[in-house]
């Protein structure tokens, strides 16, 4: 696979290091009392989340949203989030729970537009900590362009759940004449992948306790409906898009093959990762092909477009290290093969389980 150095990837705003201070509480945690519908609930509210996602839809706090579409197909989608540690190298289960319902809703082609949010937080969760959360969640819904316009937060026990679960939705608008499918593929196709493998997958699972390393790895939580606009200006003939969360690269590949009925081949020197995510990968025994991704995807394109598509993916910070990685072939339907440096194939197969839990 190809090393690449990724030094400041993605350069973003950093939420974890947001100097705005939290809110003067009645308490330094969430009481049950916050999620119960009275005093303390509307202080929440009005304290923590009204101040960072405010708008014209959400303030008017109806037990909906109510709002205006433009022309097209809606493209509707449903997530939830437990990562664990809710902060890792990178990021937080907060801008991880708005870009991940942002490029679901985005790989169908359609503009992300609104989002809900639903809040599952553990009696005791440190106040601060919620804030740090939410501050993210803002700056993340601006960076992808979108609107939080409903919502809701329950509080269970302590022990109920783990610290904080998030809960998604989003919807945008999807023209009426794209039509992107895992079941579009044909022979000749070209495999393009926005950026290196496994970032997220490693940043979570080397900041658990008993696993950290000296190393430099990071998630990779980053919006990708800026790369699909990209796209779409260049053409519409576009097979399929995705991005690989869990199960990665090699999970998304397999369920191409077999919806569409035809083999993939990959070329393993063509597949960009960060030195310091193999490193972890091999320490741990983990082939970054099958671990998590959340700021990457992957885009199968007519070989006659391929070209430009790549190039309008290399254009958008997030897809600069974009590359072919491999193509469609009529060969081993339902198979995804790789050809490694040595010029031998293996089978790259579809894992039984996860390798690593709770990574969204």
């Amino acid at each position: 696979m190809k090393n690449i150095k990724t030094t400041n990837i993605q350069k973003r705003n950093n939420p974890l290091s947001v100097s705005c201070s939290v809110p003067i509480m009645d308490h330094d945690t969430v009481q049950l009392a916050h999620g119960a519908g009275g005093r303390l609930s509307a202080d929440l509210i009005d304290k923590i989340f009204l101040p960072r996602f405010g708008n014209e839809t959400l303030n008017k706090l109806e037990d909906q949203a109510t709002l205006n579409l433009p022309p097209g197909k809606l493209a509707f989608s449903t997530d939830s989030f437990v990562v664990d540690p809710i902060f890792f190298p990178g990021g937080n289960i907060g801008e991880l729970a708005i870009y991940g319902t942002v490029n679901d809703v985005a790989m169908s082609g359609a503009t992300p537009l609104y989002i809900s949010v639903a809040f599952i937080l553990e009696e005791g969760l440190p106040m601060k900590d919620l804030h740090r959360i939410v501050v993210s969640m803002e700056i993340a819904a601006e960076k992808a362009g979108v609107q939080i316009v409903t919502g809701d937060t329950k509080v269970v026990n302590k022990g109920s759940c783990d610290k904080i679960f998030i809960n998604t939705t989003g919807i945008g608008i999807l023209p009426e004449d794209v039509y992107i499918s895992a079941s579009n593929l044909q022979p000749g196709d070209k495999i393009i992948l926005s950026g290196t493998v496994a970032d997220h997958g490693m940043a979570v699972m080397t900041s658990r306790e008993g696993l950290s390393f000296q190393t430099r790895v990071k998630s990779d939580t980053a919006p990708l409906n800026g790369i699909v606009k990209n796209i779409l200006e260049i053409t519409k003939d576009i097979r399929a898009m995705r991005d690989p969360t869990r199960g990665g690269v090699a999970t998304t590949l397999n369920e191409f093959a077999a919806a569409s009925n035809v083999g993939i081949q990959l070329y393993d020197s063509n597949i960009p990762v960060n030195p310091d995510v193999e490193g972890a990968c091999e320490i741990l025994g983990i082939d970054p092909l099958y671990v998590a991704n959340e700021g990457k995807m992957i885009v199968v394109v007519p070989a006659y477009i391929a070209g430009d598509v790549l190039k309008a993916v290399q254009k958008v910070e997030f897809g600069k290290d974009a590359v072919i990685i491999g193509e469609v072939t009529d060969s081993h339907p339902g198979m995804v093969v790789i050809k490694t440096p040595l010029g031998a194939n293996r089978i790259v197969d579809m894992p039984i389980g996860e390798q690593l839990p709770r990574i969204c």
